[in-house]
């Protein structure tokens, strides 16, 4: 009969626990967007180290491009860095069957700061975001790229990112 009473004590004391939790613990640490959508508007350009290079690993259907790149928040090359790119592209007809076409981003501002996944998709100017961490945690979405300024090898990066803990019935009004 004490065994009953200690162990329905003992549940209600945890039931009781988590709700305090619950109910007291601070907000989380992570940026949390105050929509679903995070609409991102970067630049890739080469980085000004010329230590930093692209290599070429040649391929009979076009290569294969591993590169490291800088993430500026304007297409100047005196705009401030953000962060950094760093990827693995197989070029040439092989593109859009290949899922080795990732592109690795840090960003680093004073709102967002964490990493974003991009991989290729059917379409050369559309990527998919397929996950993140920091600010970006379990970001999915679309990246799409075009040329800013091809003497400078300088590309806009537009980014369209959702976050899995907004549903559409939960926006805020």
């Amino acid at each position: 009969m004490s065994a009953g009473i200690i162990f329905c004590v003992a549940v209600s004391l945890a039931t009781i626990a988590v709700i305090v939790l619950a109910v007291l613990s601070p907000v989380s640490h992570n940026k949390n967007h105050g929509r679903p959508w995070l609409d991102l508007s970067l630049y890739i350009q080469q980085p000004q180290i010329p230590t930093l290079k692209s290599d070429l690993v040649p391929r009979e259907d076009g290569g294969a491009l591993i590169f490291p790149r800088v993430l500026t928040e304007g297409p100047e090359k005196s705009s401030r860095e953000v962060g950094k790119a760093q990827g693995f592209v197989i070029l040439g007809d092989m593109f859009q069957q290949s899922a080795f076409n990732v592109m690795y981003l840090s960003i680093d501002t004073p709102d967002h700061k964490g990493t974003l996944s991009v991989q290729a998709d059917e379409d050369k100017q559309q990527l998919k975001v397929i996950g993140g961490t920091g600010s970006f945690a379990f970001a999915r979405g679309l990246a799409f790229f075009t040329i800013a300024d091809e003497a400078a090898a300088t590309y806009h990066l537009k980014l369209q990112l959702q976050f899995p803990n907004h549903y559409p019935n939960s926006l805020p009004p």
